[in-house]
């Protein structure tokens, strides 16, 4: 057994949730991932996945072994890259991918410090709220916020986006502040329907977690309608901290509910699997784990 290799596809089953998306994506038979599976358990001497459940799950060892894998798998990663760059030249053109919001926001800002580093680069900035065919569109790396279910896809984790209920004070005057998450559903809220189960909003407090059904008149498949209304006075919503930090510094927009916790989103940079890693890749990816 490969240690490495039975890390990985133990972590690629976990992201994925299913034995045989993952033999899909690496292209190999599902008994041979469960067979990685079973000799990573037999090498820890336990079991990382309880088996008895219908969909899979983590034992709260190898919820564990999980973290641990993610930071050393990303340590590895790290290495080879650094290896890798110092080889080649940190030049040529860049075509990266974006959400348009987030690719405003938080990674326009940071290419002048990049570019300073590495001038020999030139960076074509594409911003879409869409996930774009990284092939078909030539795309080196895509920004991603949430889970990376696509198949054939790489996936580095530069953090989390932490999400927050916001609403202007015109609205709040209107309407009332609601007090607690179930209070949501009497509200006027403004859905991101980019998302999965975008009407259905989570939070949780101490060990409480809570479901709300939300509605509203008005949704969005765009980050920055959906400021706009809100700033307009129109309804609430959750949304990422980024969105509304210029806005919740004025004054602008109030921030509800912040005794409870919400779901932050995992944001990954992703470049295909079947692309050459340039070293101008791999140097930009290094950077937004420094900077984002």
């Amino acid at each position: 057994m490969d240690l490495f290799d039975s890390m990985r596809i133990f972590v690629r089953v976990v992201e994925r949730g299913s034995f045989s998306a993952v033999a899909r994506e690496l292209n190999m038979g599902q008994p041979a991932v469960s067979k990685q599976v079973r000799a990573l358990e037999q090498y820890l001497g336990g079991a990382v996945f309880a088996r008895s459940t219908r969909h899979l799950a983590l034992t709260d060892q190898g919820q564990r072994f999980y973290s641990h894998c993610q930071e050393i798998l990303s340590q590895l990663e790290h290495a080879t890259r650094s290896f890798a760059s110092g080889q080649e030249q940190i030049a040529g053109p860049l075509r990266i991918a974006a959400p348009v919001s987030y690719g405003r926001l938080c990674i326009a800002p940071l290419i002048g410090t990049f570019l300073q580093r590495h001038p020999d680069v030139q960076i074509d900035l594409r911003l879409n709220d869409y996930n774009e065919d990284l092939l078909m569109e030539n795309i080196d790396l895509a920004i991603r916020i949430g889970v990376v279910k696509s198949e054939g896809l790489v996936a580095v984790p530069l953090g989390t986006s932490t999400r927050r209920v916001y609403a202007a004070p015109a609205y709040l005057e209107r309407h009332g502040r609601p007090r607690e998450p179930a209070e949501l559903a009497g509200h006027n809220c403004i859905a991101f329907t980019l998302l999965e189960h975008y009407d259905r909003w989570h939070f949780t407090r101490r060990d409480e977690a809570l479901e709300v059904a939300i509605k509203g008149n008005v949704t969005s498949n765009n980050s920055e309608a959906i400021r706009e209304m809100v700033l307009g006075g129109l309804g609430i919503s959750l949304s990422p901290q980024w969105l509304f930090a210029a806005d919740f510094e004025q004054g602008s927009v109030c921030s509800l509910l912040d005794e409870y916790q919400t779901t932050a989103l995992p944001v990954s940079a992703v470049f295909s699997r079947e692309r050459r890693r340039s070293a101008r890749t791999m140097a930009f990816i290094d950077f937004l784990r420094e900077n984002v």
